[in-house]
């Protein structure tokens, strides 16, 4: 494993969906998260965590401690208590506070999940006839705020039928509903913080497979209301100087376009505006160690008016290419 990180990072993430829902609210029909007060849609970090772990875990193989298991025998999930005990690699003659710390340090070890985004789990082993309880407790040090969209947003609801009757006997199929959106792009900030990284060991091998799991999990998930995503833009802003970083670097980026926003649906449709984003770099250029960088051909952006590529809107920023690294995966 790759040393533990010592540089702070912020991260900036947009991606976009069409005739999909992001995140639905199970509490509202599952319609797609929204601010009723400005028609942004919302999708929580939960979402996008969920989709980062299903990527590591299904297609990496990695451990992940986060996850849905059946019990043996396939009659109930697995609670956190006894997912805790997976990961018990001790005789039972150990002394419970062994045991306990053994937990502990293979959850670290094994659970990539744990060492990006933290953990709390109770634990419960035996100490003869009794029973002695901890819990493991971990700050993650990545963390996502709530993914807001970039523009307003209109929620579509269709009807359907189903393919079965609505009673045994009848001759009428059910009905559905469902809520979509035509177009949305989402964009999620977040932070690594490596004061915190030491507490879960987290390496440079672990945020280069969180960026994949980002990317190309947003991509590969192919599920009816999620099939639509796509991501478009990936920044990873390294700095050299401890406990700084400039913040809300996704407030910087804007959208325009001629078209209402609820009228978009595709990025050409519109372009992305980097004029703010630029000045806010620049401002900090001597503290920036580097930045990491990938985008989808798709998008278009601005500079101050004029199109630019990504990458040029960033040499403008720092003035040294040696500062400028492509994001690619293996």
């Amino acid at each position: 494993m790759s040393e533990i990180i010592q540089k702070r990072s912020e991260l900036v993430f947009l991606y976009d969906i069409r005739d999909g829902n992001p995140n639905g609210d199970p509490m509202d029909v599952n319609k797609p998260r929204m601010d009723e007060e400005t028609g942004i849609n919302l999708v929580t970090d939960v979402r996008l965590k969920r989709t980062i772990r299903d990527y590591l875990h299904d297609s990496l193989g990695e451990e992940i401690l986060i996850r849905t298991i059946l019990m043996e025998d396939g009659s109930s999930i697995q609670d956190a208590k006894a997912r805790a005990l997976d990961f018990l690699e001790v005789e039972e003659e150990e002394s419970p506070e062994t045991k306990i710390e053994n937990i502990g340090e293979n959850i670290l070890k094994k659970c990539i999940d744990t060492r990006l985004f933290g953990a709390t789990l109770p634990i419960e082993v035996k100490d003869g006839k009794k029973t002695k309880s901890s819990s493991f407790v971990r700050t993650g040090p990545v963390q996502f705020n709530m993914g807001r969209s970039l523009h307003q947003v209109e929620i579509k609801h269709i009807k359907g039928t189903g393919a079965f009757a609505a009673t045994a006997g009848k001759g009428q199929k059910t009905f559905r509903d469902e809520y979509i959106l035509p177009y949305s792009l989402i964009s999620f900030y977040g932070l690594i913080n490596e004061n915190t990284s030491k507490f879960t060991n987290l390496s440079e091998e672990d945020i280069r497979l969180l960026l994949q799991g980002i990317w190309k999990g947003t991509k590969g998930l192919i599920t009816r209301s999620k099939m639509g995503q796509m991501p478009r833009l990936l920044l990873r802003v390294e700095y050299a100087e401890k406990d700084f970083h400039i913040g809300d670097l996704d407030k910087v980026i804007q959208l325009e376009s001629e078209k209402e926003d609820v009228a978009l649906r595709g990025p050409e449709d519109y372009t992305l505006e980097l004029s703010s984003l630029v000045k806010k770099l620049q401002s900090a250029t001597n503290k920036i160690h580097k930045i990491y960088h990938k985008v989808d051909e798709a998008i278009q952006f601005t500079l101050d008016g004029k199109e630019v590529t990504l990458a040029e809107a960033l040499q403008n920023a720092v003035e040294d290419d040696q500062k400028l690294a492509e994001i690619t995966f293996e």
